[in-house]
This record gives C-alpha cells, structure tokens and sequence, in this order.
C-alpha cells in the first residue's frame, strides 16, 4: 500500500475518490486471503467486506490517509510564514479560481479530518495551531 498512500498528505479526496480507494483496498485483501469454502454447501466463495476488515488488523485505508494529513498539519504548522508549503497550505492565493464549484483545500480536509477524530479545531487566525479543549497541542 506504500505506492498507493504516496503524497496522500495533501490530497483532496470527493467522496468518489474515497469509495475508489476503499473499492482497490477491499480487492486486494480479496485477493491476498483468497476464498473461502463454504462450511454448508462446501463451494467456494468470496469474502464479504466485513470478513476482510476482521482478517485485515490493521487501519482501512482512510483512516490512514487522515492520520497522515493530521501529522503532516503539525509539520506545515510549525514551519516559518516564509515556507511556500506554509503559504500554499494556509494563505489565500491570489488571482482568479476556475469556473465552477470552489475545489477543496488541503486546509478544508484537515479541519475535516480533526472534527471527526475529536481534536479540536485548525485555526487560521495569527498563524495555524492545533487546539484541544485544554489548551494547545
């Protein structure tokens, strides 16, 4: 999966992406446990998802992604306001945006990312932190 998860720090995944890859994480599984034979009818058969997440220990493919992203904030957030990945990351770039709907930001799927695992928020004000109901991270 290294091939796969590379750069996955800063993509910006739809919801089709993210079904994409859970569809190519599932078919490998499938074809590294192989079929199962059926202790009734004893023919072979494939494995259904929830079979593969228990024979599969480790994180789903996702999860791991988000994991990612949320270090890698920590890096962009403790770089100078001089770094371009800084910039990139957080600044508002100037000029005109394509036509159409506005496309996610790396920033948009960390604050994402950060509301679901239970964190805290990504704020933008004075400088990106990290806080946590306590205080910062």
């Amino acid at each position: 999966m290294p091939v796969v998860l590379y750069g996955c720090e800063t993509w910006s995944l739809a919801l089709r992406e993210e079904r994409k890859l859970r569809v190519l994480e599932n078919m490998v599984l499938r074809r590294i446990f192989g079929p199962r034979r059926d202790e009734v009818t004893g023919e072979w058969r494939r494995l259904h998802n929830e079979e593969l997440n228990d024979l599969y220990s480790s994180p789903n493919i996702l999860r791991v992604i988000k994991s990612r992203r949320i270090r890698w904030a920590g890096h962009v957030a403790r770089m100078g306001e001089e770094r371009g990945v800084y910039r990139v990351s957080v600044g508002k770039l100037e000029g005109k945006g394509p036509m159409g709907s506005p496309r996610r930001r790396c920033v948009d799927n960390i604050k994402t990312d950060l509301q679901e695992v239970g964190l805290g928020i990504w704020t933008e004000l004075g400088g990106p932190r990290i806080e946590k109901a306590g205080g910062r991270l």
